[in-house]
């Protein structure tokens, strides 16, 4: 194991949190237990990025065509990360993480 890497126990205590985290966020939301499950409404008031981010995401979206539905997902699962690491904001680093993932799917993760 690497000097720093977590144990699977942090882990899941990590993914434990962010999941207890969305179920309070979206207790008011009839049939949304979790990020992945937001409305395009709902995600335009709990996906809200800096301009830093903003930016980031459009260059992206640009430079790698892709789609709106992308765009959304990116949100989505960048919104995720920002829970796994118990920050109340999506920072630019969550959407550069949420990227890289949309690109190696996109890839066929090397396939």
């Amino acid at each position: 194991m690497q000097k720093n890497a977590e144990s699977s126990e942090e882990i899941r205590i990590r993914v434990i949190n962010a999941r207890d985290l969305q179920t309070q966020r979206y207790k008011n939301n009839a049939g949304v237990y979790c990020n992945a499950q937001m409305s395009s409404k709902l995600l335009k008031q709990v996906c809200v990025l800096d301009m830093a981010g903003q930016t980031l995401l459009k260059t992206a979206m640009h430079k790698l065509n892709l789609s709106a539905r992308a765009y959304d997902r990116i949100l989505k699962v960048s919104r995720t990360i920002a829970d796994l690491a118990a920050s109340e904001t999506i920072l630019p680093e969550h959407v550069a993480e949420a990227i890289t993932y949309r690109n190696l799917d996109r890839d066929g993760w090397g396939a």
